[in-house]
C-alpha cells in the first residue's frame, strides 16, 4: 500500500469516527440540558471533537489516489 493511500486511509476513519463521537457528545449535552444537569462544557467539548473530525475527513481528501 502506497503511503499516501495509508494516510487517507488513516486520517479519514479517525475523522469520521471523531465526528460521530462529537456528534454524539452534543447530543448527550442537549439532553443533559433538558434534565437540568450542568452541560456547557461537554457540549464545547462535543462541537470541538466533531469539528476536529469534520477537518480531518476533509484534510485525507488530499491523500486519496
Amino acid at each position: 500500500m502506497q503511503k499516501k493511500t495509508l494516510r487517507w486511509l488513516i486520517q479519514s476513519v479517525s475523522g469520521l469516527l471523531l465526528t460521530g463521537t462529537g456528534l454524539s457528545m452534543c447530543i448527550d449535552a442537549g439532553l443533559n440540558k433538558l434534565s437540568g444537569e450542568p452541560w456547557f462544557w461537554y457540549g464545547t467539548a462535543g462541537l470541538i471533537v466533531f469539528q476536529a473530525g469534520l477537518s480531518l475527513v476533509i484534510d485525507g481528501v488530499r491523500f486519496r489516489k
